[in-house]
This record gives C-alpha cells, structure tokens and sequence, in this order.
C-alpha cells in the first residue's frame, strides 16, 4: 500500500470512528431525553426543551420538532462549517431525533423528578461529551452558537448557549405553570456541563496547553488556521541536553481539545504536550476584561 492510499484509508477510518461516536452519544442523549427528561416535563434547554413543550401541547414527536428547527441552521451551517462537519451535524440531528422518537415508546424509567433530573444530566452530558469529541453536532443551540461566532466573533458560545438555554427554560415553566420544573431543569443543566468537563478530564471551560516539537512552526500555522486560536512561542532550554527549543503555549476551550491533539499528532506523534486547566483567561477570544 503505497503513501498516498494508506494516508485515504486512515482519513476513512478516522471518520468512520468519528461516526459511530457521534451515533453513540446521539443515543444517550436520547435515552435521557425519552426515559428521564421528557417523561417528567424536564428539560435540558435547547431545542429538546422547545420539543417538550409541544409534546404536551400539541401531541406532536418531540424528535421531529427538533429536526424541523434544525433545517434552517443546516443550511447556515452548510456555508459556514465546511460540508465534512455539515453531514456530521446531519446525521447526528437526524439520528438524535429518530433514537429520541423510537425510545419514547418505552417506558419512563422513574417518576421520580429528582431521580429523572440526575440521571438525565448525566446521561445527556455524557452524551454531549461525545458528539464533541467526534467533532460533530446534533445541531440545536451548540450549532446556532457556531453560526452565530461566524459572524460576530466577539461572542461567546457558551454565553450564547446558556442565554437560549434559560429562555427556553423559562417558557416550560410558564407553559406548565410549575416552578419545580424550572429548579430541576437548571440541576440538569448543571450536571450536564459537569459530565461534559469529566469525560474531557477538567474542570475549567479554559485549558492550557504546552507544546513542545521541532515541528513547532508548522503546528502552530495549523493550529491558527484551523482552530482560530493564537499560539505563541516561547524560548526554553533543555537543561539535561542543553538544546534550546521552542515551546508553543495555546490558551483554549474545553471543546477545542481535542482537535488541536489531532493536529499536533498528525504533525509530530512525538511531540511532547501538557494539557492544563486555566482557572480563568480574559481578553480576546475569551471573557473581556472590564
């Protein structure tokens, strides 16, 4: 097998794997949604929690609710994201929406709205946590924020996110006219950003990363390029073999973790790297100093 067809099959398999990730955290987040969440008028913000409303409003599949409000952000999307991660968002919504519709013909696996409001957070944080990793999307609030960022970067995902977040909360509250489904809601939404920061192992939305190569120029053009984040150099010398070096210092989010350790590998696999938390960045990119 020549270069160029090893390089292809690698390329393959790399979204293949990506794929069935995507598909795997699409049917966790489903499961919390139909055997925790739904059952008991919870919701996780997004277009899951709109879905709710007009479950009980309108009797209507709270899976293809969220597919209909999605089409809009997959043409957007389409234009702004490139078309690899345009068929990954669609097959994670789409996917989504038919694991979400399937299991709701299940029973709910308590009553309890405590219970339903954990192990929901849990289960979708965990869930969430994987479609990120495998670089993709289930559309809903997460791809509106990308859209979003495209066009005025001075914005923060997360600010973006937690604002629709809280609106939709709002009106399942207003809709059901119980302020406990509100309370539960935000344990929910807490526990899911929680689980989002275990299985990407911090627990800071900011990470910090060190990276040390001879390859160091050309990681750090990609890394700019790809991710649109700043790399900065820093002079360093080894002290055991006296070699002077070049360490490249990435101050990032959570979600960007794990494509810029793709870049860095696909590079230099021997590139040195550490990974830590920041306890707080501020500036451009980044919460704004006042």
């Amino acid at each position: 097998m020549d270069f160029k067809k090893a390089k292809l099959y690698l390329k393959i398999r790399k979204i293949i794997s990506e794929i069935l990730i995507l598909l795997l955290g699409s049917a966790l987040m489903a499961a919390a949604t139909s055997f925790f969440l739904l059952p008991n008028q919870l919701s996780s913000g997004g277009f899951a929690g709109i879905g709710t409303i007009t479950y009980y409003l309108f009797g209507l599949p709270v899976g293809i609710v969220m597919l209909a409000l999605n089409i809009p952000l997959f043409i957007a999307g389409f234009f702004t994201k490139g078309k690899l991660f345009f068929l990954k968002s669609v097959i994670g919504t789409i996917s989504l929406a038919i694991f979400i519709d399937v299991f709701d013909k299940w029973n709910a696996v308590t009553a309890d709205r405590l219970l339903s409001c954990i192990y929901g957070g849990i289960l979708m944080g965990v869930g969430t946590a994987l479609v990120l990793k495998s670089n993709g999307s289930t559309g809903g609030t997460d791809l509106l924020s990308y859209i979003i960022r495209k066009y005025n970067p001075k914005y923060r995902s997360g600010s973006i996110i937690i604002l629709v977040d809280t609106i939709i909360i709002v009106a399942n509250v207003l809709v059901f006219q119980e302020i406990e489904i509100g309370l539960y809601s935000v344990i929910t939404i807490y526990l899911m950003g929680k689980m989002i920061d275990i299985v990407f192992e911090g627990v800071y939305f900011t990470k910090m990363l060190y990276i040390i190569s001879d390859a160091y120029q050309e990681i750090a053009e990609e890394i700019t390029k790809e991710i649109g984040r700043g790399v900065t150099s820093l002079y360093a010398k080894g002290m055991y073999t006296g070699e002077e070096k070049n360490v490249l210092l990435c101050v990032t989010s959570r979600g960007e973790i794990v494509k810029i350790k793709q870049i860095v590998h696909t590079i230099d696999a021997k590139a040195f790297m550490v990974i830590t938390n920041a306890r707080e960045a501020l500036g451009k990119g980044f919460k704004e100093t006042k």
